[in-house]
């Protein structure tokens, strides 16, 4: 999952501020609405994947189901999920009986029955046991790495899987009657022509899923992609990067889905509104501020006012579990002015961007009159639009979203 505190975006990654903990914060006790489940297995680390996540070894994965149904018990008081991700690492790595220890302690916990539950898959790890298995318990909608369509990127990202697995794992998910299908594709990739982006676009749309996300490679450090581009093995061409950005919105649009966020497009059923309604509603809460349990190595959370994060730690993880506690690395609080200005900074990766009134209402201040300048400063720069109802990014700014969010984020007021 991109992480609570990372903000990842077309462009670039936007790390959120650090902030000083806050004495005092009065716990609400109002159903936290949002489940997300960090997996942390991979049967292969990507090249250029900087996400916590770890080769499967020995008992290690009947150890983590058993640690993760004790963090699901430890939650579940509070945990009445509208919305649910099982994010990685490569969820679909469990096999069929884990995934049935864990899906029937949710059903023990009452944690079933949200209205939106994800999975994201490799299509070298789909069944269609495993599917018919997810859709049984309620999941609804899973997410599958495809990153390109073309078999030499694919090699040159690490990926495990084929194009041919790609096609047939689609399938599967349809036969089992998943009707809610999201495809992550990557661009800018080395050595990636405009013309082999174009064909990846047009038979990943041609498949005719509910949901495209659409993510320029990012070289981090401590990946192999970021070392061959430091030892000079290749060139970021970023004019290159904003043509296929800018292929993807148009080929996207055409093909009737909706651009709803800076990397993020959804088919659209419904008469109106903000956000397309095949939307991913569970990431919707991330950017609109919304309280979300996190569980499992490395996960972040957000409840009553407090961030923390799980240790990026499986055996850690699963030895404070072990011992009938949580795992946390760390826990902080931010003050009221911090705090809204990384929910208006979230909120600026929206297309709609922020109506006033709702920013006003969810932060206890006017984005207008404490924002005024730096709201002024990216009109200026011809990177948005502000009308009497609401303020957000052009599409020329979706190009610069993370240095737009950076103007609007704010250390407490001392």
């Amino acid at each position: 999952m991109r992480g609570m505190d990372v903000v990842p975006l077309a462009s670039g990654v936007l790390t959120l501020v650090s902030a000083t903990p806050v004495v005092g914060v009065q716990a609400s006790r109002e159903p936290v609405r949002s489940l997300y489940v960090h997996v942390p297995f991979c049967a292969h680390k990507c090249d250029y994947c900087a996400f916590y996540s770890a080769p499967p070894s020995g008992d290690v994965i009947d150890r983590y189901v058993a640690a993760l149904v004790r963090e699901l018990e430890l939650v579940a008081e509070r945990c009445r999920p509208d919305t649910v991700f099982f994010g990685g690492g490569t969820p679909s790595l469990l096999n069929l009986r884990q995934w049935e220890t864990i899906l029937e302690a949710m059903r023990r916990l009452n944690l079933l029955g949200a209205a939106e539950w994800s999975v994201e898959s490799n299509p070298a790890t789909v069944s269609l046991d495993k599917a018919k298995l997810w859709r049984s318990f309620g999941i609804n909608r899973v997410s599958m790495g495809v990153q390109s369509l073309d078999t030499a990127l694919l090699e040159r990202l690490g990926r495990i899987h084929s194009r041919e697995m790609v096609f047939r794992s689609y399938d599967v998910l349809r036969a089992a009657g998943f009707d809610n299908v999201n495809l992550d594709l990557m661009f800018a990739i080395p050595g990636q022509t405009m013309e082999l982006w174009q064909r990846t676009l047009d038979e990943a749309i041609a498949l005719g899923s509910e949901h495209l996300s659409c993510y320029e490679v990012i070289y981090e450090e401590d990946t192999p992609l970021y070392e061959q581009l430091a030892a000079g093995q290749f060139d970021v061409d970023e004019t290159l990067a904003c043509d296929m950005y800018d292929a993807l919105i148009d080929r996207a649009g055409a093909a009737g889905f909706r651009q709803y966020e800076v990397a993020n497009f959804a088919r659209d059923n419904s008469s109106g509104g903000d956000y397309p309604s095949r939307a991913c509603r569970h990431n919707l809460g991330y950017w609109l501020g919304e309280p979300s349990f996190g569980i499992g190595p490395s996960a972040c959370e957000f409840v009553d006012g407090v961030r923390s994060r799980n240790w990026a730690n499986t055996n850690l993880w699963i030895e404070q579990l072990e011992r009938g506690r949580r795992a946390k690395e760390f826990a902080e609080a931010l003050g009221p002015v911090a705090s809204a200005g990384e929910l208006a900074a979230f909120g600026l990766r929206l297309n709609a961007g922020w109506r006033f009134d709702e920013f006003q209402s969810r932060s206890g201040l006017d984005l207008r009159i404490e924002w005024k300048a730096e709201l002024e400063e990216l009109v200026t720069r011809g990177w948005a639009e502000w009308t009497p109802e609401r303020f957000h990014l052009n599409r020329k700014g979706h190009r610069f979203a993370d240095s737009a969010a950076e103007l609007l984020l704010r250390p407490e007021k001392t």
